[in-house]
């Protein structure tokens, strides 16, 4: 939705990585936190910057110069506003003028007749769309108060690394939502988006893209801070073991030094095809399952002219994890915090693709974890964490212009930067000829699962498997 976020490159959602710990801000700081506490950012230059993100002379984070404790305490108390308030109006259909309407509420540090006091600066919330949204969320089954619980119960969860577009992330303490800041590009380009986004989530729920459940703006301090809540790809209570963002593209598609010295690295495409060159195999109900789900998004966001989307891939190896200690410290963390499952319909990787996949056959375990469940050419259980992210970028005339200098100089059939249509057919191909591939129907694939991983026959039946998968062959009729 992602987008959870991209490591290295401008990723959205890509970027942030839920496997490791939240900043030292978020967790030590509830949403009351007073003025006083809090060290101004103009007491200190910051130590840092990414575009709009830095770090004061304190070590909290900061987003055009408002500190992240009191962001997070506005959001909070703007999302409470705005929901309670929407549950007064009636309940009615979607018109054309919701997706335009955009409400505000003053919130005065002293408080007033319609807002509480609080300890942060004055502040103004923007609530967009809110009867559109409110759709989208009970389309998702995300009743009101579970959307407040989830957001405003606890004090939101600041994850740590931003990558390139400086964007800053927050997820909810049940792992259920992601909060983003982003760019008034995008926010304005989310909002011409939602007849087009109404219309296709009505057709087409079970859906790869982010999924929206609301858009609003603080103004603080002279500064427009938008944030969108969508939903979370990465669920921090599964360990990740490796993680991608994909585009089709090989142009400078490879994860930095700096990257690559991350806990969990967000790798690129160049990397994905040196370290799993057989692809990874699924199931044929379930590739044809997400194969079908890649076509239609492709299909939308090309119908928006919208490209430079990625698809981010987190990796559980579910025979790895077994094998590792259960004193690890990276499994402790995510054992303690036992977030209550997703409640949104949907949510899921498993959920958001198309068909009626089967769940058990040759990628039978005993718990999915909303994971879509795949193999290597090693015979290795995995689970599939997978959403497309960065879809607010639409291909205006600078991204022609990028793209044309780009081709001058390279092969302009391998820059992320193409025209929609022929970004979205590369990405396609690249996916479900790649990176996803059907299961061979050899009986050494069935054996897999019968025997542990450390046995002589699997070590046998996965020599057999790298040779087959070598040799393997998708069917013109088969690809997207």
């Amino acid at each position: 939705m992602a987008s959870a976020s991209s490591g290295p490159s401008a990723a959205g959602v890509s970027s942030f990585d839920p496997g490791v710990p939240s900043c030292a801000s978020a967790s030590a700081s509830g949403i009351k936190r007073s003025v006083g506490s809090e060290v101004p950012y103009a007491s200190g230059m910051p130590i840092k910057k990414i575009g709009h993100r830095g770090v004061d002379s304190s070590g909290e984070t900061t987003y055009k110069k408002t500190t992240s404790s009191a962001l997070k305490g506005a959001i909070q108390l703007g999302i409470t506003h705005t929901v309670g308030s929407l549950s007064t109006k009636p309940e009615r259909d979607v018109l054309m003028q919701d997706f335009y309407v955009v409400e505000s509420i003053f919130f005065p540090s002293e408080g007033s007749n319609l807002t509480p006091a609080h300890h942060y600066n004055d502040f103004r919330f923007k609530t967009y769309a809110p009867v559109a949204f409110r759709y989208f969320r009970e389309l998702f089954g995300i009743r009101p108060d579970d959307y407040l619980y989830s957001l405003c119960n606890e004090p939101l969860i600041e994850l740590c690394s931003s990558g390139a577009s400086g964007s800053l992330f927050y997820v909810s303490s049940d792992d259920e939502f992601i909060i983003k800041t982003v760019q008034h590009k995008e926010a304005e380009f989310l909002q011409k988006l939602l007849p087009g986004y109404y219309m296709n989530l009505n057709q087409n729920p079970r859906t790869l893209l982010p999924k929206f459940y609301g858009l609003y703006c603080v103004q603080a301090g002279g500064k427009n801070i938008r944030i969108v809540v969508m939903n979370n790809l990465l669920p921090r209570s599964v360990k990740m073991h490796i993680k991608y963002d994909l585009k089709g593209s090989t142009y400078k598609r490879r994860a930095s030094q700096k990257e690559r010295e991350k806990p969990l690295p967000t790798f690129k495409d160049l990397d994905f095809l040196q370290d799993i060159p057989d692809g990874l195999f699924l199931d044929a109900d379930m590739y044809n399952a997400l194969c079908k789900t890649l076509q239609r998004d492709c299909l939308v966001l090309q119908s928006f002219k919208i490209m430079d989307y990625s698809l981010l891939m987190s990796i559980h190896n579910i025979d790895h994890a077994q094998r590792e200690p259960l004193g690890n410290e990276a499994q402790c963390s995510a054992d303690t915090r036992k977030p209550a499952p997703q409640k949104a319909l949907y949510s899921t990787a498993m959920e958001s693709i198309q068909g009626e996949a089967r769940r058990g056959g040759t990628m039978e375990t005993d718990d999915h974890m909303g994971g879509i469940p795949a193999r290597n050419s090693k015979g290795e259980r995995l689970l599939l964490y997978i959403g497309i992210i960065d879809i607010l970028q639409s291909y205006r005339f600078v991204k022609k212009l990028e793209h044309s200098w780009k081709a001058l100089v390279h092969d302009g059939d391998t820059v992320s930067v193409h025209r929609p249509g022929f970004y979205a057919e590369r990405f396609q191909r690249f996916m479900c000829n790649t990176v996803f591939k059907k299961i061979p129907s050899q009986p050494s694939w069935k054996s897999l699962k019968l025997q542990s991983p450390s046995s002589p026959i699997e070590q046998k039946n996965s020599e057999d498997l790298e040779q087959d998968s070598t040799s393997l062959v998708i069917p013109k009729s088969q690809q997207c």
